[in-house]
């Protein structure tokens, strides 16, 4: 058996059988790849570790995303921990091709096929109810999956490779979105295996989100690089995201002018309290100490499903 060495010392074989001492092992540094120096190295390397259950990094046409094999709920664990996410806010899956919508969905109702026909590969996301006879690992999702065929070269070779990953933002949830490999791989560090360097990226904002799950004529989610004017260019029927609620002009209270300012009635104010007026408490008892319950300052909520 050869020794095990690491860069401070060596250590033998016979050490390690005799319980001295124990092997140290030493994860490996994450890869880097220039997608415009060696791309098909990198995109080798990237399925590679995709098929080995690992995450990778790679660009995309809005941002870079962290990816996973969607089919692996491990691989997929391990993407949310990288994030420090949970498995309540599922990714999205990209694939290669828009064919790939109605192998992962159970029904694509038509403004849904309209507008993948018209505006992938691209920035747009579609929500759809998955198809039962797969095993999608990416979250709780509900019986649904967000599907989006990005409009990148890279990316698109290595989904050809992989098939369909689930792939999210590659930041820590709640941080910036990465636009450079830089970016990601100070946010995500050793949790990923391969990074693919395809330079910086978006510049459009993040994939538009469409709802056909609950409904055929569709629901704007989330707005993005797609308007929705120009998606209801070609599905008439679809429903905008909501506009926040602005309070009724009527219901505002009308500004006071100074003059209408009445001073109070000398009569009608207090006397001052003198300090020997005031009484302390006879024991401890008679000043009461408010409950606070145990969740106060830490009480949870439950987010909303969302994709970055």
């Amino acid at each position: 058996m050869d020794a095990v060495t690491n860069e401070n010392s060596a250590v033998s074989s016979d050490d390690v059988s005799q319980g001295e001492v124990s092997p140290e092992v030493v994860a490996a540094p994450p890869a880097v790849h220039d997608l415009f120096v060696q791309a098909e190295a990198g995109i080798a390397a990237a399925a590679d570790a995709v098929a080995a259950g690992q995450c990778i990094v790679l660009p995309t046409d809005t941002v870079y995303g962290i990816g996973a094999d969607a089919f692996s709920s491990d691989a997929v664990q391990k993407l949310l921990d990288a994030k420090h996410r949970g498995r309540d806010m599922p990714p999205p899956v990209l694939v290669a091709e828009p064919s790939m919508l109605r192998a992962l969905t159970s029904e694509v109702p038509q403004d849904a096929a309209a507008l993948a026909k018209a505006f992938w590969p691209g920035a747009l996301t579609l929500i759809l109810k998955a198809q039962k006879t797969l095993h999608l690992k990416v979250g709780e999702t509900d019986g649904t999956v967000a599907v989006r065929v990005p409009d990148h070269d890279g990316a698109r070779a290595l989904l050809r490779r992989t098939g369909p990953l689930a792939v999210s933002s590659a930041n820590l949830s709640g941080q910036d979105a990465a636009t450079t490999c830089d970016e990601a791989r100070a946010a995500l560090g050793d949790s990923v295996a391969v990074y693919l360097d395809g330079g910086t990226v978006g510049g459009q904002g993040a994939s538009t989100i469409v709802d056909f799950s609950r409904s055929d004529r569709g629901r704007v989610l989330r707005a993005g690089a797609l308007s929705f004017e120009d998606l209801v260019a070609v599905a008439t029927r679809l429903e905008p995201l909501p506009e926040p609620a602005t309070p009724d002009s009527s219901q505002l209270a009308a500004p006071v002018e100074p003059e209408q300012l009445e001073a109070p009635d000398a009569s009608q104010l207090a006397a001052p309290v003198e300090p020997e007026q005031l009484e302390a408490p006879d024991t401890m008892e008679a000043i009461e100490t408010p409950e606070v319950s145990a969740d106060d300052d830490h009480g949870e909520h439950s987010d909303a499903r969302a994709t970055e």
